[in-house]
């Protein structure tokens, strides 16, 4: 498999037995060489990180990732069934005795990560290496079929998932990573999208989240988008006529947030002499006007929209875009916030991994696209990532939209 077939999308979604052992050893390969930046920055503090609702201490992080696999794969007696197998099926004991007490997230509190008892960075890097070596022993023995390949791609595109949340959280923390940087667009203009019927929650074949699934039409009307997402330098412009300070412009929800938070202007960045700078990865630099905003909630978007007589579009709108407009229409370089709730499709039905979805509807916004922290593999026109609404450490920008005039 060559590395170039690693960054398409549908290609993960669908690869065999052979292209996915490759990809799991990239995903491995990207997970310890962050967590290694990690181990750098932290060293004299242990890697010990201060408590956050919305980050995961990096030795639990790293532990998970395995654990995860392990669960899902070497201990999975129901690992050939697919979406159909049992997930409170019986399973042996892990390597670690108590690794189960440690790392399921959906059996351990956020807050107590803190404080578990975790062991050294070696010994956790030494059982991520016996675990995918077992699971490298399990694909090569498997037909690639879709229900047998299952578990192997949700186990890839989860270590890539953590992946991505190790980046954002370095930005948080302020630890140095090369290479993490998104590029700039063309200049953004008007595409105008003719009424349609757009059917979402289509199985494509291969492998689906169970979000995602659910076939159903969802009219539109005719509407104009914008070709990319909005820049430093059009949102900057909405900073400076004062949009944090005017609140008709935020929603209630907004409002709240910001008087909670006392911001003037992005938490990622401010106001140099003459210049805007923005902090990447623990350093002020000077802003390049023609990058994605990012780093900002969706009441930021909405905000935003508001100033400019626009609005953000729902994701039926975003998706059908982005698969009838073709390369006009830019993405992958910020996840971008839509107007819709995340809520199930008609008749959803939750695979194995129960809390991957459920726990969150109707609590949580949509968000569509990707970011330049996203691995290109993930980077599929139909998957739905989901953030409570005030969330401004993930990479995530927007768009405009507006119905047809």
């Amino acid at each position: 498999m060559k590395m170039n077939d690693l960054s398409d999308a549908s290609h993960a979604r669908t690869a065999g037995a052979a292209d996915l052992s490759m990809a799991l050893l990239d995903a491995r390969r990207h997970t310890l060489q962050t967590f290694a930046a990690y181990e750098r920055a932290l060293a004299a503090g242990g890697l010990s990180v201060p408590y956050s609702p919305q980050v995961n201490p990096p030795l639990w992080e790293l532990g998970h990732v395995g654990w995860f696999q392990d669960w899902w794969l070497g201990r999975n007696p129901e690992r050939r069934r697919g979406t159909a197998a049992d997930p409170d099926a019986p399973r042996r004991a892990p390597r670690r005795a108590d690794a189960d007490a440690w790392f399921d997230s959906s059996r351990v509190p956020h807050a107590t990560r803190w404080g578990l008892p975790l062991p050294c960075a070696a010994e956790l890097r030494d059982d991520l290496a016996h675990g995918l070596d077992d699971s490298l022993a399990l694909l090569r023995a498997m037909p690639s079929h879709d229900d047998e390949l299952y578990f192997f791609r949700l186990c890839l595109f989860h270590e890539d998932m953590h992946h991505e949340a190790a980046v954002y959280m370095a930005q948080h923390l302020g630890i140095a990573l090369a290479g993490w940087r998104p590029r700039a667009h063309a200049r953004t203009q008007p595409i105008a999208i003719d009424a349609a019927r757009h059917r979402s929650g289509v199985a494509l074949g291969g492998f689906m989240f169970d979000n995602e699934l659910g076939p159903h039409d969802v009219a539109l009307q005719a509407y104009c988008i914008d070709s990319a997402p909005v820049t430093w330098s059009e949102f900057i412009a909405f900073v400076e006529a004062g949009g944090y300070a005017r609140p008709e412009l935020w929603s209630a929800e907004g409002q709240g947030w910001l008087q909670a938070h006392g911001l003037q202007h992005p938490r990622y960045l401010r106001r140099h002499g003459s210049l805007w700078q923005r902090i990447e990865f623990g350093a002020w630099i000077d802003l390049d006007p023609r990058l994605p905003a990012m780093n900002l909630s969706a009441h930021e978007a909405q905000a935003y929209c508001r100033w400019a007589g626009r609005r953000l579009p729902t994701e039926a709108e975003w998706e059908h875009a982005a698969e009838s407009a073709g390369a006009p229409f830019e993405w992958g370089q910020v996840w971008e916030w839509t107007a819709s709730a995340f809520a199930p499709y008609p008749g959803f039905v939750a695979h194995p991994y129960r809390d991957y979805s459920a726990p969150w509807f109707h609590s949580r916004r949509t968000l569509r696209g990707a970011s330049f922290a996203t691995q290109p593999r993930m980077k599929h026109a139909r998957y739905r990532n989901f953030f409570p609404a005030e969330r401004n450490d993930v990479h995530a920008g927007f768009r405009t939209c507006a119905l047809a005039s």
